[in-house]
């Protein structure tokens, strides 16, 4: 009887583990820490977590949560960055990390996108967005996750360098 309660305690410590682990590199800090990096790589200044901006991109993800589809949700109160991941768990610095490295398609002194993707790069270091707030939910499929960053002031004007 007692190896069997020593047996279920080690599942349910294994299991809150998990839950742990998860949680991981997606905090408010984990999300400032791979945007700063990114950001002092270029010479931009740090930004910093807001609960207001982090309150509106949960509203935004919980919206998204039935179908997890990359589609923007149109404000220019806040500039956005989402990311969804399937059959894998993402986590926030998965994501920064997947918007990051398209600063290899990023050319500085064209202003522009060369042979890829670079806007969700160019806001994450958008010199003016020193605000910002994040959120990750699971998709209700449970076969996925849905993040998304918003920057205030929003970045990625047009002409505009982003640093």
């Amino acid at each position: 009887m007692g190896l069997c309660r020593i047996a279920v305690a080690l599942v349910c410590l294994t299991g809150l583990a998990l839950v742990q682990v998860s949680q991981a590199q997606s905090s408010a800090q984990d999300y400032v820490n791979a945007h700063n990096a990114a950001r002092a790589d270029v010479g931009v200044g740090p930004i910093a977590w807001d609960d207001s901006v982090a309150n509106y991109a949960q509203g935004y993800a919980n919206q998204r949560m039935g179908d997890c589809a990359l589609q923007h949700s149109g404000s220019r109160s806040y500039g956005e960055n989402i990311a969804t991941g399937s059959g894998f768990e993402l986590t926030g610095t998965d994501a920064v990390k997947m918007w990051v490295d398209e600063k290899e398609s990023y050319d500085y002194n064209s202003n522009s996108c060369v042979g890829g993707q670079c806007g969700h790069y160019t806001q994450v270091v958008w010199r003016n967005s020193v605000r910002l707030g994040c959120a990750r939910v699971q998709c209700n499929n449970n076969n996925g996750w849905f993040i998304t960053c918003n920057y205030d002031p929003p970045g990625n004007f047009v002409n505009e360098r982003p640093y």
